[in-house]
């Protein structure tokens, strides 16, 4: 890992800028990637891209290792809820990646769908939208590049309709609300999403309250835009995180090591054949557990 001395001439200096006149760097962009990929740290602490640099400080980066594009199929026994020769809906675990990524080789839902799913990049063929590792649900990917761009241009114009069950802390002032806040890297932590971000992109949510439970809430989440963590910090936002959350919540409870948010229905017009594809999925098996275990909770004050 390199360590580079700010030298005096360059106290106040953006961390970025720093970066990018790094000869091993070369570029603003790709000081941004190492940035917001948690690869460069200030002094041994991560900085958001904006931080000023004082003089004598030590900045380290690392590269992350780039993704094998060797990939081998693996039979995860990933359930498939839809197929035909254009596209699938898959239904994916809560523990599994989407796709591979820098500094991670293991399993993906790329890896179990290797030689059924293709068109676009060669390290995730098919893949229109993701899930967040720790969510569990509904994925539509192509077989084909038409496919694929024909899904992607739905999702741009949000016609792809994608609604989560999620249990929340507490209970939502309202029955029904919609949340409007962009979202982007957090300015101190870039490990983290936030509304608080030099970076921000329109998102919203719209959540119904569909059960209210003792100290929690069991909400149907609509994504209107698809940013990282979105229904996550949206909902942190409010005052209302998901249950179990570790990174915008209160962590472990309700006998979860993960956040209780999966992605039950996808409703999309199939792009070759102009016939609605409605696929659904049951809550798995942890999160009906945690279900069971809030409805029987004793009565605490709600927020």
């Amino acid at each position: 890992m390199p360590e580079l001395a700010v030298p005096a001439a360059e106290a106040g200096v953006r961390l970025d800028r720093f970066l990018a006149a790094q000869d091993a760097v070369g570029t603003r962009a790709r000081a941004e990637r190492l940035i917001a990929g948690g690869s460069v740290l200030v002094d041994g602490r991560a900085q958001p891209k904006s931080h000023r640099l004082e003089a004598g400080a030590t900045v380290s980066y690392s590269e992350p290792a780039p993704v094998s594009s060797d990939l081998e199929p693996i039979d995860l026994g990933i359930p498939i809820v839809f197929e035909d020769e254009h596209l699938l809906v898959v239904d994916k675990p809560a523990g599994l990646l989407t796709h591979p990524v820098p500094g991670f080789s293991g399993p993906t839902l790329v890896h179990a769908l290797l030689g059924r799913a293709g068109g676009g990049e060669q390290t995730r063929p098919g893949i229109v939208h993701r899930l967040d590792r720790d969510t569990s649900g509904l994925l539509v990917v192509a077989r084909d590049d038409l496919t694929l761009a024909r899904l992607q241009g739905l999702m741009r114009r949000r016609r792809i309709a994608r609604t989560y069950g999620a249990l929340v802390r507490g209970r939502p002032p309202s029955r029904s609300g919609r949340i409007e806040a962009a979202i982007g890297r957090d300015r101190r932590d870039p490990t983290r999403m936030s509304l608080d971000t030099e970076t921000p992109r329109d998102a919203v949510t719209h959540f119904e309250l569909i059960e209210a439970l003792p100290a929690h809430s069991l909400l149907d989440v609509r994504l209107e835009t698809g940013r990282t963590h979105q229904i996550r910090v949206h909902l942190a936002a409010i005052g209302h995180p998901v249950a179990a959350d570790p990174v915008y919540g209160n962590g472990p409870e309700l006998g979860l090591g993960r956040q209780f948010l999966h992605a039950r229905e996808l409703r999309f017009v199939h792009p070759h054949t102009g016939l609605e594809v409605v696929a659904s999925s049951p809550l798995p098996a942890d999160l009906r557990a945690a279900l069971d275990q809030a409805r029987a909770s004793p009565a605490q004050p709600i927020n």
